[in-house]
Parts: structure tokens; sequence; C-alpha cells
């Protein structure tokens, strides 16, 4: 019988879950303190269990090496870029990830997002805040008619095609994975890079955070990018160059910005957040029930499932 360590605390909001576990496995151990544990105090929880359930813990290799009893890591989490499989290989433990697992909330946000910031919400909001009513503040714009790029088309950006439909809009989409078939289906055309950056009239970024993408949206990039078009990133903050994309919004070249995700989080005193056109959250992304509950379960079906993970394989390319 695994000895299951916990270090994720989100099952403390779904006891039903957390019954359940404990149920399944007796000796079960689980975290309440929603603080990240540091190296010293992530190997002194899991001394002594087989089996850990993850949020965003890293495994480093020390980590590792303190651990020689702990065969399974399971993740609860929807991003895979904070394990290292070169390093569970080399100590021999397997691990567990399910891909698309909070496909639906992401997916919802993100167009939520590009109306948000095509109609200026976030500025609106500021001048009724302030306590001014209308006035000569300038309009936003309907998302119907537009055209809108989709850098990533997996899971996520498969859902963003599909709430997009009732929208007209038109829909590109650029993908090193060849997803013709889908693309016939919704009506999808199919661009490379270039074209998705001097088209989009609003594009939203769904790729990975991998060798490819790390600061794959830095100056040259976003200067390619349409006059005026918005910018939305609910995938990793570390694939735009946020200093960059904060002199863009400043001169116009971008008209403004969504994003739920950055390069240092938390994001708390971020320059982007001084700008009247960029509208943050503090990575929303899956944090509705639904996507949680999803993922804390996937978490438990890792403990038995689990595989051994291969550098080089998806997701780790």
């Amino acid at each position: 019988m695994p000895r299951v360590a916990v270090t994720t605390a989100y099952f403390d909001f779904f006891p039903e879950l957390k019954a359940e576990l404990a149920a399944m496995y007796p000796d079960t151990k689980f975290r309440t303190d929603r603080k990240p544990l540091s190296e010293d105090a992530l190997i002194e929880y899991c001394k002594g269990y087989d089996t850990a359930v993850i949020g965003l813990d890293r495994f480093t290799d020390r980590v590792c090496t303190a651990l020689p009893e702990l065969k399974v890591i399971s993740l609860c989490s929807a991003g895979v870029d904070h394990i290292d499989p070169a390093i569970l290989k080399k100590h021999g433990k397997k691990m567990w990830w399910a891909a698309g697992i909070n496909k639906v909330s992401v997916s919802e946000l993100a167009v939520c997002y590009m109306v948000f910031a095509v109609r200026r919400l976030h500025f609106f909001s500021s001048v009724l805040r302030n306590g001014e009513w209308k006035g000569p503040m300038g309009m936003g714009t309907d998302l119907r008619g537009r055209t809108i790029g989709i850098h990533g088309c997996g899971f996520i950006g498969k859902e963003v095609v599909k709430l997009l439909q009732p929208y007209g809009v038109t829909i590109l989409a650029s993908d090193r994975v060849d997803y013709s078939d889908f693309y016939k289906q919704w009506g999808v055309e199919k661009v490379e890079a270039d074209e998705l950056w001097a088209r989009s009239d609003v594009l939203t970024i769904h790729l990975s955070r991998n060798s490819t993408t790390i600061g794959l949206y830095d100056a040259t990039v976003l200067d390619r990018m349409k006059p005026g078009a918005f910018l939305i990133n609910c995938a990793r903050g570390s694939i735009v160059d946020e200093h960059a994309l904060k002199a863009r919004l400043e001169s116009g070249h971008i008209a403004g910005a969504a994003f739920d995700v950055f390069h240092v989080e938390p994001a708390n005193g971020n320059p982007l957040l001084d700008v009247p056109t960029f509208f943050g959250s503090p990575h929303i992304g899956a944090t509705t029930r639904e996507s949680w509950g999803a993922m804390l379960r996937s978490g438990m079906r890792g403990i038995k499932d689990a595989y051994e993970p291969q550098p080089g394989v998806y997701p780790f390319d």
C-alpha cells in the first residue's frame, strides 16, 4: 500500500476528494499551509513516503537524492515546466501528469480577456473608481469582425476556437503540430508565425514554456505584430519580454494587453501594472472549482498510473 504525502493544500477546498483519497490510502498526509515549500521543508515533509501528490513543488537533484524511498511524483498542476524529467529518471522516480486538464477554464478566461481588452474595460473601470462618468474618454471596439490569432492550438487553443464561433471573427492559428483536420472542421486558417503576427488584431498565446518558447515574444517579434493589435497571454509569463512589451504599450504599437501570467510570480510591483492599457491577474486561469477538482482527481489517479518520464519527449520539449 503506497504511503502518500500530499504537498498541495487545495484538497482542503474539496473535502469529498480528501476523504476519498484518505479512504484509498489510509496513511495519506495532507498539508493545510499554502506557502511554498523550500527544498529542506520538502525533504522533511516527504521523508518516509514513497509517493508524493504535488502542485508546483520542485524536485531538484538535491531533493531527489535526499528522498531515495520516494518512487512516484504525481502532478495535480496543469503545467509541467517545474519538473526536470532527466533528474527524475536519474533517480528512478516515476511521474504523472495529464495534459489539458484545465482547458475549459483557461480558454474561457482568454476569450473574456479579448473582449475585456478591445472594449477597454480596465480603463473605464478606473474612470468610475475615480469618481468620473463618461466624458471625452474615447471608445472601445467590438470583437466581432476582428482577426484573432491563436499561437499554439493544442488543448486550450482548440477550446478558444470553439468559444469564438459565435463572434463572427476570422481565426488564424500557428502551431508546429499539424491540426489540419481540426482547422478544416472549425474554419481556422493555418498560417506561419510571421503571418500570424502581421495579420492578427488580437493575438492570444497558448504555448508551453520550453526551450523554444522562452523569450519568444521579444522586441523583434512584438515589432512584427500588427500596429494597434492586442496581446493576450494566459499561458506562461516567460514567453513574453515584459520590458519590451511595456515600451510598445506606451508607444501605442500594441494597443492593449491582458496577462494572467508573468515572468516572476507573484508579480506585485511589476512595471506593466502601471501601464493604463495593461490588465493583469494573479495566475487565475485554472482557479475554478471545476478545474481544480479535475486536477486533484488527476493527481489521485497518478498514484497508480505513474510512468517513467522521457527527456525530450512531450511535454518535455
